[in-house]
């Protein structure tokens, strides 16, 4: 026989011997990466708001148009006066066109109405000094002392907002991420396994909103993380 032959034929076989025994392992190690767990980590930070817009709005009303134009420009002055004692600077302040409603033109009947003209003025603040901006708020009543109509309703409620996520996002995914590991190492510790490595992960939407009703100033910011690791034995 040719003694090339017999050793080829010999170096297959062990070959074979060898992918024999290595093929049970192997297919251990194959189904261990069938076993994951899915957890989700969550991290909550409460942050204030640094920006806000506050539009004051007040009603003007007479028979004459001229005075009463006259009399929004008197109540335009005070205000920005007020919130430039504030520490408001002019150019965080503008002042929308003032809507003016002709009774006698506008609404049917008799023209007993006590005034015929209404109109409304609004002042809007866009600041990025909250804290000024509640100082004024906690002031305003002296506005309405002084004489000026303020009112405030849904179109002209004070918005309150938190543009620095990006500044933050790093830190809580760090955390919710760490929160979601310490969620798995406990599950692989209870089904008698241990944590591999990730298999995937989804960092999840942040969100950000008030922390209740009452201080909207304050943020709450959320994020959920989604995380899918091998479990080995």
């Amino acid at each position: 026989m040719d003694k090339g032959k017999l050793f080829s034929g010999l170096a297959i076989m062990a070959g074979l011997i060898v992918l024999g025994l290595c093929i049970p392992k192997a297919v251990k190690e194959l189904k261990s990466y069938d076993r994951t767990v899915n957890v989700k980590g969550l991290c909550e930070k409460e942050v204030k708001a640094d920006k806000v817009i506050w539009p004051l709005a007040f009603k003007t009303s007479g028979n004459d148009l001229n005075a009463v134009y006259a009399e929004i420009d008197r109540n335009i002055k005070t205000i920005t006066d007020f919130l430039k004692q504030g520490g408001i600077s002019e150019s965080e302040i503008t002042m929308s066109v003032p809507s003016i409603s002709d009774k006698y033109a506008t609404e049917y009947g008799t023209n007993d109405r006590v005034y015929r003209y209404v109109a409304t003025s609004i002042l809007t603040v866009c600041t990025n000094e909250v804290d000024k901006v509640l100082a004024l708020m906690a002031k305003q009543a002296d506005l309405v002392r002084g004489g000026i109509p303020l009112y405030s309703d849904w179109e002209t409620r004070t918005d309150f907002s938190f543009e620095g996520l990006n500044a933050i996002k790093p830190e809580m995914i760090e955390e919710a991420t760490k929160n979601a590991r310490e969620v798995a190492v406990k599950f692989a510790k209870d089904s008698d396994s241990k944590l591999g490595k990730i298999k995937s992960a989804n960092q999840g939407t942040f969100s950000i909103e008030d922390r209740d009703s009452n201080t909207p100033y304050i943020k709450k910011v959320r994020v959920v993380t989604n995380v899918t690791y091998y479990l080995t034995k």
